[in-house]
């Protein structure tokens, strides 16, 4: 697997999650609710809403809002301060860290996979190797019944017909996993492309916000293709392409791919990582994070942060599998909670 520790699965409907928890011990000096707002990614956003269910049931005093606007919302309001925590499927570049006043922890909280959606009526088994993906968004092919797809697909009637791309309209921690791999596996669309929240796509594509906006203009749209995260696509039975990864390997994406795919990541210090081209598995997949501040404006606030990371790390990693988001590590998970309580204050 090929990690870089340099830098690091939208934009839903706006999702506030919002949920009330009681503190164990260390919180039951606080005798008032005290009110954490957050925002950013809409990749875990189903996911946050199942731990906000489970942590209502049990923690009646510290209550969570947390808003779905995209990795790249959630960035600028961490650094503008405006939120009590952000979220992000694109870990904070150092420059970004350095703009943040209070200092700012990076919490990784789930892993999850990008598929790739399509509307092609009659073809169900799509495969597109390394070399086509990039290819058709970088528009390097443009047309369905082109040789290189043919090749994918022996024996498949494909319709002389053009691709019609689709992409995020928003800044989006899908858009960077989704280019951060195309990027690592063929040096023209990197070129041409790169890797960002929003890049500058070259195709001229049709724009949909969020996972939903995506996979609507893709139906609308005979001959599309696009990308939206896998739990999403599950859920709404959504067709999805076969894609190569390193070892020559058309698949579907699923769970059990994605959790090989990510079974090899070393975590730095900092927890701050990507996936550029694994060894292993489905190969479209990266991670999400929490964006924690070090300073709060009050202790209660400190210590309703931590709490909320120690279940999250915790019992909520439970969830995860029930949603098709791998979990963290348990020695990764422990090492994170030691370092946020250690450094959140």
């Amino acid at each position: 697997m090929v990690v870089s520790t340099t830098t690091f699965r939208r934009t839903i409907a706006a999702s506030v999650a919002t949920i009330a928890i009681t503190f164990l011990p260390a919180l039951s000096a606080v005798a008032q609710v005290v009110t954490l707002n957050g925002a950013g990614a809409t990749f875990p956003a189903p996911l946050y809403e199942r731990y906000a269910r489970e942590i209502k049931k049990k923690y009646p005093n510290i209550q969570i809002n947390y808003q779905g606007i995209g990795s790249g919302g959630g960035i600028r309001q961490t650094i503008a301060g405006t939120v009590d925590f952000g979220g992000t499927d694109a870990a904070m570049t150092d420059a970004d860290m350095a703009k943040v006043k209070r200092g700012v922890l990076l919490v990784p909280t789930a892993g999850g996979a990008v598929a790739v959606t399509y509307n092609l009526p009659g073809i169900s088994n799509l495969k597109l190797s390394r070399k086509v993906l990039p290819a058709i968004f970088s528009g390097q092919i443009t047309e369905w019944n082109d040789p290189k797809i043919a090749a994918d697909n022996p024996g498949v009637a494909l319709p002389d017909a053009p691709i019609r791309t689709v992409v995020r309209a928003d800044g989006s921690g899908t858009t960077f996993i989704f280019v951060n791999h195309l990027s690592a596996i063929n040096p023209y669309f990197k070129g041409r492309i790169g890797v960002s929240t929003a890049p500058k796509w070259t195709t001229n594509p049709i724009k949909g916000r969020g996972n939903p906006g995506v996979a609507s203009q893709v139906a609308r749209t005979r001959g599309a293709i696009g990308y939206v995260e896998f739990a999403y696509a599950k859920q709404n039975k959504l067709q999805t392409a076969q894609v190569q990864n390193k070892k020559g390997q058309f698949l579907s994406p699923s769970l059990q791919e994605t959790n090989k795919a990510l079974a090899t990541v070393q975590f730095p210090a900092n927890f701050r990582i990507f996936v550029n081209d694994p060894s292993e598995g489905y190969p479209i997949a990266g991670l999400t994070w929490l964006m924690i501040y070090k300073k709060y404006d009050s202790p209660a606030k400190a210590a309703a942060i931590k709490q909320m990371v120690q279940w999250i790390l915790t019992d909520g990693q439970k969830i995860n599998d029930d949603l098709d988001y791998t979990s963290i590590p348990r020695s990764v998970a422990d090492r994170v909670i030691q370092t946020v309580n250690q450094n959140v204050n």
